[in-house]
């Protein structure tokens, strides 16, 4: 079972397909799961014994209890 204590991060879509992308644990790091968030929506993410990162893309407002990021992009 996986742990439910992990980590969440808060994120917040500030334009059209935001992409969320988490990555596995383990030896190899890989894509395990992917959201497209349009804007205004938002995604609670949780670290957990499976997800040790998670990528994104595209511009979005990220919080954390380590304060709060808005993502550059510059495409």
């Amino acid at each position: 079972m996986e742990d439910m204590n992990g980590e969440y991060i808060v994120i917040k879509a500030k334009a059209q397909g935001v992409q969320v992308i988490g990555l596995t644990r383990g030896q190899d790091t890989k894509f395990h799961h992917t959201e497209k968030l349009d804007k205004g929506e938002v995604l609670i993410c949780q670290f957990t014994n499976h997800t040790s990162a998670i990528k994104i893309r595209g511009k979005a407002t990220v919080l954390t209890k380590y304060g709060t990021v808005d993502t550059d992009d510059e495409r």
